[in-house]
Order: structure tokens, then C-alpha cells, then sequence
């Protein structure tokens, strides 16, 4: 019978792996959401089950889908993907879904933080996210996984990047946003990370990608490669929005050492050029009050960062820009020469918010 725990995974020999380390699988929900994806989600779809085919070439992949979408998404998804019934409000899975602690037997437990659509009634981007917010209990559940399951810290698994040698990092645009925990200071907020990641020491950049609409996820920004060794969003323009932020996190990084003591390496890696929301795309999105609209001519918060590490495997976010998809390529095989870098096209995923690494959760090995 799955337990949810009254204790602290740091107390009980727990640590959040890093997306680096061996996996049992991935996650994924399939996206519907007619005031998010447009035209009936029909685009993105297509884009979250090639995400889904490639990915399962190289892991295990669980797509959870309405009842209403379960033979559509059978048909569209290799017969290797699972598919699982499951009721959501959207398809964030990072956000929504678990976060997987081990412990040195191998030994795998969920963690189910508290999920308010990325603002709650302060800011939210939609309304309600009470299904999502059973999503972390659910997987746990199907998984047979005891969790451990926090009654009022919120928190999104974008939010957060570990080495697994006892480094998180995360962004204060984020973490200290009056719509997380506002309750709590920033001290607070770190002792909460370091007893349920079971990490030692907590690194805050101090800003994500511009116009983020999830108060600048440290997963848009950079990613771990591997400990000591990070990719960090750039641009060499300085009069990009975005370059003051890049720049403030590339010093502060420089500057900063990991849980052991070590100097952080890190890679830049080029943004796209600017991506901006057409008015077919604006208007074939659904208008729901509560829901945060799509307006002609939005900048999107684009990042390469927003990959997925698989195993073997870089699933790769492409926007089919002639000079930085390359680059990303490049970069990535340089720090990654053991994976393969399958690009996807990913504009669709980016349209409803996030990228590949926001639609995915890893889900980490027992050996």
C-alpha cells in the first residue's frame, strides 16, 4: 500500500538526482486545453507526441490523457508509449507531477509539492488547478511510490535544477514572487529546498528569461549538464531585454561554488531570435476569462535551455532558426558527446507557455 510519509527525505537518506543521472522513465500529459493550445490542441499534439516517439527510443515514456483524448493519443503515439487515463487541468508535468527522490539503496520516493497554476489568485494563468494539483499523489500512486506531501509550500519542478551532490539552483524572480510562499523568507524557502531535495546549498540567479510567464523558471535559463558543469541561456546583444538578465546570472555563477566546493563550468548557449505570437496563432486560441491570453505580436520566453536529458539522448527544443538551432547543436554535442541531440520542432509547445523540459519529468532509476 503507497504511504504518505510524515517525514523529511534528507532525514531519511533522500536526494533529488540529478536529470543527468540513470532513468527509469518519463512523464508526459497530453495537451487539450482549447484556451491554451490553439486550434483545439491539435497542433500541439503533434508536437508533444513527437517529443514522445523520440523520446521513447532511448527511455520508458507514460503519456496521461482524458478520457475524452485516449484513442486519439493511442493513435498518434508509438505503441511503446504507455498511455494512462488521468483528469489534469493542463500538461505541465514538470510543474504539476512529482519530484522523484532515491536513496543510495535505490529506493524511489515522490514529493508532492503544493501546485497554484504559477500564481494563484494573484497571478495565475489559469483557473481552477485542483486536478493539477493532485497530479504529484497520482503518479505516485500508479508508480507505487510512498511520497512525502508538503500541506501549504508551493513550488513547480521548473523551478529548480540539481547536480545531485547537494547543489539546487533556482532563480529569486521565482522563488521569492508574492504569489509562491509569501509567507516566507528567503532563508525559510531554502531550508525547505535543502530538507526535501536533500541538497547542502542553494545558488539563486537572480533572474530567468524575459517575459517568462512562470516568474522566470530556472529551467528556461540554464540546465545541469553534469556536477560542476552548466549551459546558461545568452545573448550577445546588449540591447536585448534579455541580456542584463544573462549577464547578472553568468557573474553571479562565475563568482559561486557548489556544495563541494567546486567552480561551476559553464557554457553559453545563443537564445533564438525573437519569437512573436501571429495574429492566426492569437486568434485561434480560445478567450477564457481567468486564462492568460494570447495576443498578437507577444514575445515568447524562447530558450534552448528547455531541453530534456534522456537517457543516451538531448531532446532538443528547435525553432527553426537558421543560425542559432545550429548553435545549440554544436554547443550541446560539445558538452554531451556521449547522447545523441535529437531536435524537435517545438514552436507549438512554446506558443502555450513552456518548452520539451516543462512537458517532461524524469523519472530516476531504482538500480
Amino acid at each position: 500500500m503507497v504511504k504518505r510519509l510524515t517525514g523529511i527525505p534528507k532525514n531519511d537518506g533522500f536526494r533529488m538526482p540529478g536529470e543527468f543521472e540513470p532513468h527509469e522513465g518519463c512523464w508526459m500529459i497530453w495537451p487539450e486545453r482549447t484556451d491554451n493550445w490553439r486550434l483545439g490542441g491539435k497542433p500541439a499534439q503533434k508536437a508533444f507526441s513527437e517529443v514522445a516517439n523520440t523520446l521513447v527510443e532511448y527511455e520508458k515514456v507514460t503519456m496521461c490523457v482524458s478520457p475524452n483524448q485516449f484513442k486519439n493519443a493511442r493513435e498518434m503515439l508509438k505503441d511503446q508509449v504507455r498511455v494512462v487515463e488521468m483528469s489534469v487541468d493542463d500538461s505541465w508535468i514538470r510543474d504539476s507531477g512529482p519530484t522523484f527522490v532515491k536513496n543510495n539503496a535505490g529506493e524511489v520516493r515522490g514529493v508532492d509539492w503544493r501546485f497554484n497554476a504559477w500564481g494563484g489568485l494573484a497571478d495565475g494563468l489559469y483557473f481552477p488547478w485542483d486536478k493539477d494539483d493532485q497530479v504529484a499523489r497520482k503518479v505516485s500512486e500508479i508508480e507505487n511510490f510512498d511520497y512525502y506531501s508538503l500541506e501549504d509550500f508551493i513550488l513547480e519542478g521548473g523551478s529548480i535544477h540539481t547536480d545531485g551532490e547537494g547543489t539546487v539552483i533556482v532563480t529569486e524572480e521565482c522563488l521569492l514572487h508574492e504569489s509562491r510562499n509569501p509567507k516566507l523568507d528567503k532563508e525559510e524557502i531554502e531550508a525547505q529546498l535543502k530538507a526535501y531535495l536533500g541538497v547542502e546549498k542553494v545558488l539563486w540567479i537572480p533572474e530567468g528569461i524575459y517575459l517568462d510567464e512562470t516568474n522566470g523558471h530556472v529551467d528556461n535559463i540554464m540546465h545541469y549538464c553534469a556536477p560542476r558543469v552548466i549551459v546558461l541561456a545568452w545573448t550577445d546583444d546588449e540591447n536585448d531585454p534579455q541580456y542584463p538578465r544573462s549577464k547578472k546570472a553568468y557573474e553571479y555563477l562565475l563568482n559561486e561554488t557548489d556544495a563541494k566546493g567546486r567552480k561551476l563550468v559553464i557554457h553559453k548557449l545563443h537564445i533564438p531570435n525573437e519569437v512573436l505570437i501571429t495574429k492566426e496563432e492569437s486568434e485561434s486560441v480560445d478567450k477564457i476569462d481567468g486564462t492568460l491570453p494570447r495576443q498578437e505580436g507577444d514575445r515568447q520566453a524562447a530558450s534552448y535551455a528547455n531541453f530534456y536529458i534522456a537517457n543516451g539522448a538531448i531532446i532538443l527544443p528547435l525553432f527553426n532558426d537558421e543560425k542559432y538551432d545550429q548553435n545549440a547543436k554544436d554547443v550541446l554535442n560539445e558538452v554531451f558527446p556521449d547522447r545523441e541531440i535529437r531536435g524537435v520542432y517545438a514552436r507549438e509547445i512554446l506558443l502555450g507557455g513552456g518548452n520539451i523540459h516543462c512537458i517532461t519529468q524524469q523519472q530516476p532509476s531504482e538500480k
